[in-house]
């Protein structure tokens, strides 16, 4: 891989202050400390996106890495044996462990997180019909807020968090832009309105935007039909 095209790595500092990977058999006061690994209802795939104008869109995404499975800690004591399941933690393992955050990629980058089998593309079969909950960001929240919304969307992907339409999510996109950020959640039927509501519900209310921020639902075919820089927006919650 060329060197332009390499993906965005941790600098040292970063490294320094990943948690040590767990491992098994750490004991503690009250018992015997393992850690399992659970697997997760989806694998999931880590993309990132770097412009370059001499290049074709495709040829600009990299495969990052690809997950199904996160550790669950389990305590054995007085023959009981107790599991948490921290996802928070595991998801920044699994995700930041060779990359940057988000808020340090240059303008022009992308993160994306996708079931595995859907590329991070309007054109994919199973993102054609679909289309996206945006939120747009200023330029300041990117220092300030940028990497905790990015990680709150990434584990509402992975826990399944919108219950009975988790089906319906294909994957999320944060695009770092010198105008202000975006943040998406993809979704595979347009037309879904039920659905699409509950998955933006429950959207806003993780990332815990403001009650006067709207958030709006936008076709992917009205996006790629659109002729100026602005998108009609389906749903508005």
């Amino acid at each position: 891989m060329a060197s332009g095209d390499e993906l965005p790595a941790k600098d040292k500092k970063e490294q320094g202050k990943e948690e040590e990977k767990p491992q098994d058999g750490q004991s503690s006061d009250s018992g015997a400390l393992a850690h399992v690994k659970h697997p997760l209802q989806n694998k999931w795939a880590l993309w990132f996106y770097k412009t370059d104008k001499a290049k074709s869109w495709k040829a600009n995404l990299r495969l990052v890495t690809s997950f199904d499975t996160i550790f669950v800690h389990k305590l054995h004591h007085s023959g009981l044996m107790v599991g948490t399941l921290n996802i928070k933690h595991q998801v920044k393992i699994l995700v930041y462990n060779h990359i940057k955050a988000a808020s340090r990629l240059q303008s022009g980058c992308d993160y994306s997180l996708f079931k595995e089998g859907i590329q991070p593309m309007w054109e994919d079969e199973r993102n054609r019909q679909g289309g996206r909950w945006l939120v747009n960001t200023s330029k300041n929240v990117r220092e300030q807020d940028l990497d905790r919304l990015w990680l709150e969307t990434l584990m509402l992907l992975v826990g399944e968090s919108f219950g009975e339409y988790s089906d319906s999510v294909c994957g999320a996109v944060v695009q770092i832009r010198a105008k202000g950020d975006k943040l998406a959640i993809w979704t595979k039927n347009a037309a879904d309105e039920n659905a699409n509501v509950g998955i933006g519900r429950k959207f806003k209310e993780r990332l815990n935007l403001p009650p006067k921020m709207n958030i709006g639902y936008e076709a992917h075919e009205d996006t790629m039909s659109k002729t100026g820089s602005i998108t009609k927006s389906l749903l508005t919650l």
